[in-house]
């Protein structure tokens, strides 16, 4: 797996080098702006990006600005943005851009090694992974009177999961139930948010990012 890291704060940035080539991950570059990361991401062609949110010089959007542009140079690059607070809007941009291969996680999940890697290899395999806190802080804004609100309980846990990117069997150990009533929960789900009920990762991502538009619009 060859990466590109895309991080301003050096200490970090290192630190994220290290780890995955301790890994046997082959990091290819590491940058501190988002024009040298472009340029990198251009020479290099990597499989996956890691970004920070916040880059210079203005230190609001300009990592999710540089990472949608990738992509749209590169459409098969998987990218991991990873920030320091939750931050709903920028999420849902880059979601929105297209949702496969795509990551957000806060930054202190980097500390737990495991959570980290696992998040990375389930994006570079075409997959999403969005960090737990942030699903449960958007969970929280939710009203009764929204398109979730059509949900059940255990429908919002499900669907809370898949969006942390655990696919059926991790889902059901998660929640000590079977992979069978994990699979009623998803056509159940899919069918109170308009979608095909089937289970195929382009569904799965869709019911995602509905939920993601949905909590946004509220903001």
């Amino acid at each position: 797996m060859r990466i590109v890291i895309a991080e301003d704060d050096a200490l970090l940035r290192e630190g994220l080098a290290l780890l995955l080539r301790a890994e046997s991950l082959d990091v290819v570059a590491t940058t501190d702006s988002p024009t040298t990361f472009l340029s990198a991401v251009d020479t290099f062609r990597p499989d996956v990006a890691i970004v920070d949110v916040r880059m210079p010089p203005t230190h609001t959007d300009e990592g999710i600005v540089a990472a949608v542009e990738a992509r749209r140079r590169h459409p098969g690059l998987a990218v991991l943005v990873l920030s320091a607070y939750v931050e709903q809007a920028f999420a849902t941009d880059l979601l929105a851009e297209g949702a496969v291969r795509l990551g957000y996680l806060l930054k202190e999940r980097v500390g737990r090694v495991e959570e980290f890697l696992s998040a990375l290899h389930r994006v570079a395999q075409g997959g999403t992974a969005i960090d737990p806190e942030v699903v449960s802080q958007l969970f929280a804004r939710s009203r009764p009177d929204s398109t979730l609100g059509l949900l059940s309980a255990r429908e919002r846990d499900v669907l809370a999961l898949m969006a942390e990117g655990l696919g059926n069997t991790a889902i059901a150990e998660r929640l000590f139930v079977t992979e069978g009533a994990v699979h009623k929960h998803i056509r159940n789900i899919f069918a109170k948010l308009g979608l095909a009920p089937d289970d195929r990762a382009d569904r799965r991502v869709a019911a995602v990012l509905r939920y993601l538009k949905d909590t946004q619009g509220r903001n």
